[in-house]
C-alpha cells in the first residue's frame, strides 16, 4: 500500500475567500470584508487536492481578540488588539471559532464541523492551530463546557509565580502599554463600550514573549499574556511539575475537545516556549484516543529538535533555522548552493521528521521586494526543499502564483508579508487594480471568475502542480533514499557548486537526478554519477558504472531527470 507523502497547503481563511473591491488601509470588516469558511466549497477543495496537496492547514480558526464587535460576544479593548482584525495568535476563547469566519455567527461551530466534513470528503486531511504559550490579554471563554474553569479564574494575583496559577503577575504594578498600541478613537465602535478610556490591567500580567515587565514595548507581543506551565522564570527557571500544573490539564482538555471533532492534526505555535514535559504528558493522552493525529511543532532551536521529537512526541518540526534560512540566503545571492549539504547533515537521522517550506504566514513572500523580487527565483529552492527527502512539505497560499505581499494593509504595513492582523485580501501583481486576482487562485474555482490569472501566473502554478504531484506519484521521490552529489562535482567549466545543487533519489527501482540552478542564466551542466551511488541504492545493473549525465538547466529553475 502506497504511503502518501504529506504536502500541506496553508491558508488564511480570513483572506482566502474575500473578493471585496476597493479596500482601504486599516479598514473595518464592513469596509474591507472578510473571507469565510464557506469559501472552501467542494469544488475549491477538489482543486486543492488536484494540485497535489494531502493536508490543508486552516490558519486562525480559533476565536481571537478583534476590534470588531459582535452581539453576545464580549468585546476586546482596541488597545490590546493588533490591527482591526486582530492576530489569530491572540486567542480569546480556546473553545470557540472566530466569528469573522462564519456566515451565520451563532452557528459558527456547525460551519466549522461542516468544513471538516467537506475537507475529508475531498480526500484531504484537516490541520488547525493550537496556541499553547499565550492568550489574548482579555481572554474569556463563553463557549467552554460547563465543567471547565476559565484560565486565571482561581489565580492568586498577589504573587508573581504560583504553580497553581495559569498566569504570571507583577504585583503592585499596572500594565503600561506602548503608545503605538492605541488606535483611539475607534470610530466604528459605540461610545458606550469604552468611552475612549485607557486599557486597565492591575496587577500587570507577564507578556507572551516571556516579557516580565509592566511596560512591554511595541516590539513585544503586548496583546498577549504568558501561560504558566509550572516554570518560575524569575527564580532561575525552577520547575514545579508535580503535582501536574492546572494549565497542563486545561490545555490537554482543549486538545481533546478539538480532536473529538475529527481534525487530523495540530500545528503547535511556538512549541519550544512550552516545556517539553508538558508535551510528554499531553500528546500521548491525546493520541491514546486519537492515534492518527499528527502534531507539528514550531521549534527554532536545533539543540532542542530531538528533545521535542523523542521526548515530546511530536511527529514533525519546522526546518526553518536550517534549510529555509539557507535556501533564502542562496536565492538572494548571499550563500553558496553547496551550503545545502550541511543542512541535511545537521538533521541527519531526523530529516524525515522536518517540515520543509519556502513561505509561511511569518515569513516574507519570495516575490516581495524584501526577498527575491520574483517568484521564478523560488523554483530551484522548491526543487531542493520538495524533492530531497521524504519529509513533509508546505506551501503558503498564493505562493504558487507569485503573491508579492507588498500591500500596506494597515497594522501590518508594507513589509513583504501577507497580513495576519488586518481585513484584506491577498492580491497578486496584475495590471488592473480593480481586477486583482485572489491569492488562492485555484484553477477554475468560483473565486477567480472575475480576475483570471496572467499567463506568467498560470505557468508558475502549473509548475507547482507538476512538481507537487510528482513528489507523490514517483516512488523514488515519495519514499526513496537520498544521495548528495556535491562532493563529487567540484567547481569546473560544466558545474558551479556555488550556483548548482545536484542529488539523486531512488527506491531501488526508479532513479531520479535533480539539478537545481540558482543562477540567473541557463546552464548546460555535466554531473558525475558514481557507481557507488547505484550500489548504495541497491540498483544491480552491470551497465551502471561511473558516468556523466549532461543536461540543460534553465535560469532560476531545476531539471528533474528520471532514469
Amino acid at each position: 500500500m502506497m504511503v502518501e507523502r504529506i504536502i500541506i497547503y496553508q491558508v488564511l481563511p480570513r483572506l482566502f475567500g474575500n473578493n471585496k473591491p476597493n479596500l482601504v488601509a486599516n479598514g473595518t470588516i464592513e469596509e474591507n470584508g472578510c473571507g469565510k469558511m464557506s469559501a472552501f466549497t467542494p469544488k475549491v477543495l477538489k482543486e486543492i487536492k488536484k494540485m497535489g496537496f494531502s493536508h490543508v492547514w486552516y490558519t486562525g480558526l480559533l476565536e481571537h481578540a478583534t476590534q470588531t464587535v459582535y452581539p453576545d460576544i464580549r468585546p476586546d479593548h482596541p488597545a490590546v488588539v493588533k490591527g482591526k482584525a486582530g492576530s489569530p495568535y491572540a486567542v480569546k476563547d480556546y473553545y470557540d471559532i472566530d466569528p469573522d469566519l462564519a456566515d451565520n455567527v451563532p452557528h459558527r461551530m456547525k460551519e466549522f464541523d461542516d468544513l471538516v466534513k467537506r475537507t475529508h470528503k475531498a480526500d484531504l486531511k484537516f490541520i488547525m492551530d493550537f496556541v499553547p504559550n499565550h492568550v489574548a490579554r482579555e481572554y474569556y471563554s463563553d463557549a467552554k463546557p460547563d465543567s471547565v474553569i476559565d484560565f486565571g479564574a482561581t489565580d492568586n494575583t498577589h504573587t508573581t509565580f504560583s504553580a497553581n496559577n495559569n498566569f504570571y503577575y507583577l504585583p503592585g504594578q499596572a500594565l503600561q502599554l506602548p503608545v503605538t498600541s492605541y488606535q483611539l478613537p475607534i470610530n466604528h465602535l459605540p461610545l458606550t463600550i469604552y468611552h475612549y478610556s485607557p486599557y486597565h490591567e492591575f496587577p500587570a500580567k507577564a507578556t507572551g514573549n516571556d516579557c516580565f515587565s509592566p511596560h512591554p514595548s511595541c516590539n513585544d507581543w503586548y496583546e498577549t499574556v504568558k501561560l504558566n506551565y509550572g516554570i518560575d522564570y524569575l527564580n532561575g527557571g525552577q520547575t514545579h511539575f508535580s503535582p501536574i500544573p492546572d494549565t497542563w490539564k486545561k490545555m490537554t482538555d482543549i486538545l481533546l475537545f478539538w480532536a473529538a471533532k475529527k481534525v487530523d492534526g495540530f500545528r503547535c505555535d511556538m512549541a519550544e516556549m512550552v516545556p517539553v514535559e508538558f508535551w510528554e504528558y499531553a500528546i500521548p493522552k491525546v493520541k491514546e484516543k486519537h492515534p492518527n493525529l499528527i502534531f507539528i511543532a514550531e521549534v527554532y532551536n536545533p539543540e532542542q529538535y530531538r528533545n521535542y521529537l523523542h521526548r515530546g512526541h511530536f511527529d514533525y518540526l519546522y526546518d526553518k533555522v536550517g534549510l529555509y534560512d539557507t535556501l533564502r540566503a542562496i536565492v538572494t545571492g548571499n550563500q553558496s548552493a553547496s551550503a545545502i549539504t550541511s543542512c541535511w547533515q545537521a538533521v541527519g537521522d531526523i530529516q524525515p521528521q522536518m517540515l520543509n517550506f519556502l513561505e509561511n504566514h511569518d515569513e516574507q513572500r519570495i516575490a516581495s521586494d524584501f526577498f527575491a523580487g520574483h517568484p521564478q527565483k523560488a523554483l530551484p529552492a522548491l526543487a531542493v526543499s520538495l524533492f530531497m527527502s521524504t519529509n513533509p512539505f508546505m506551501v503558503y497560499f498564493g505562493q504558487e502564483i507569485g503573491e508579492r505581499g507588498m500591500d500596506a494593509e494597515g497594522f501590518s504595513g508594507r513589509d513583504g508579508r501577507t497580513t495576519i492582523f488586518d481585513y484584506w485580501k491577498s492580491p497578486v501583481a496584475v495590471a488592473q487594480s480593480h481586477a486583482i486576482a485572489q491569492s488562492h487562485a485555484i484553477a477554475q474555482s468560483h473565486t477567480i471568475a472575475q480576475s483570471p490569472m496572467t499567463t506568467e501566473q498560470k505557468k508558475l502554478q502549473n509548475r507547482y502542480i507538476e512538481w507537487l504531484n510528482l513528489a507523490n506519484s514517483n516512488s523514488a521521490l515519495r519514499e526513496g533514499k537520498f544521495y548528495d552529489l556535491m562532493y563529487l562535482n567540484p567547481h569546473s567549466d560544466v558545474f558551479n557548486p556555488d550556483k548548482q545543487y545536484a542529488f539523486l533519489r531512488s527506491d531501488g527501482k526508479e532513479l531520479v537526478l535533480v539539478v537545481a540552478n540558482f543562477d540567473a542564466h541557463a546552464k548546460d551542466v555535466s554531473v558525475f554519477l558514481p557507481a557507488h551511488a547505484f550500489s548504495y541504492f541497491g540498483i544491480k545493473n552491470d551497465k551502471l558504472r561511473d558516468s556523466f549525465c549532461n543536461l540543460h538547466v534553465p535560469a532560476h529553475d531545476a531539471s528533474i531527470y528520471i532514469f
